[in-house]
């Protein structure tokens, strides 16, 4: 059996993450993705289902979006009945964000995500989004940060993800790996390839999941910056890299000693509750 070709339905017709539906909206309103601004469309109808599905969209869970872009995702996520945030950057959006989102929960803010206050979302949010890529750190950041905010489900670059749910002694693992175990877990949900995009990217993406335990304390801000200036040089000694910081060669080999680790060992290899130690013992937390 010859299967319809997809330029014979009309276009309204065909799902909005259609590699032809996303082509007409462009062409109608005059826009092509900027690239400055990260906008990869999605156009794989299961990845947009396991994306919602993995995040936890469901009647009633605040969602908070970043970058709709098209409105792709938004649709999924609030056909499921969660009660979207969308922030969107980009004013020439504005019309076609009015027609895809017609009729659904979704409000959309338009501003840039580095300037929204993360601290006002409601208790129980859920980010669930497309990320600019290079923005994510950041972003990533805020929303740890962000007391409302109890998981964010994501799509990041490969090797960001790998980072992201790396573990001490792993080969990608650095400051992002241990800002993210500081806050709680990460799941890696799945790889995306640069097919499900339009246009495609230059890498290949990954879908990563991170809960964060609102239980715990926020991390030390002066732990953060030990572990960060740590990790500045993952692969070398954690002796030479605390030095480098200007901290005392006696006393950081006495903290190694007292920690019970070597004083060769690899910044990259240490647990966190190891570098706590040093840490404490060097009078940098309590």
């Amino acid at each position: 059996m010859t299967r319809p070709d997809p330029t014979d339905f009309p276009t309204s017709t065909l799902p909005l993450y259609s590699p032809t539906r996303v082509r007409d909206l462009l062409a109608r309103h005059g826009l092509k993705p900027t690239k400055s601004l990260g906008q990869n469309f999605l156009i794989d109808g299961n990845i947009l289902r396991a994306i919602a599905e993995a995040g936890g969209a469901a009647p009633g869970v605040p969602v908070l979006e970043i970058g709709p872009g098209l409105g792709v995702l938004t649709r999924e996520i609030a056909s499921r009945g969660a009660q979207v945030t969308a922030l969107e950057k980009d004013e020439r959006l504005r019309p076609v964000l009015s027609e895809t989102l017609a009729g659904l929960d979704v409000r959309v803010i338009w501003g840039d995500a580095l300037d929204f206050d993360y601290a006002s979302l409601p208790e129980g949010t859920r980010v669930i989004a497309n990320l600019p890529y290079y923005i994510t750190g950041v972003l990533l950041s805020r929303f740890m940060h962000a007391p409302g905010v109890v998981s964010a489900t994501v799509l990041v670059q490969k090797e960001v993800g790998q980072r992201l749910a790396s573990r001490p002694g792993e080969d990608n693992y650095g400051f992002l790996s241990a800002l993210a175990a500081l806050h709680g877990t990460v799941r890696h949900i799945r790889d995306v390839p640069k097919g499900a995009f339009l246009p495609a990217p230059d890498v290949t993406s990954s879908v990563v999941r991170l809960d964060f335990d609102r239980t715990r304390p926020l991390p030390d801000p002066a732990f953060l910056k030990f572990v960060e200036t740590a990790l500045h040089h993952r692969r070398k000694t954690l002796r030479n890299n605390l030095r480098l910081s200007g901290l005392d060669g006696e006393a950081v080999g006495e903290a190694l000693q007292e920690a019970g680790l070597r004083s060769d060992v690899r910044a990259e290899d240490v647990p966190l509750a190891d570098l706590q130690r040093v840490a404490a013992v060097l009078g940098v937390i309590r």
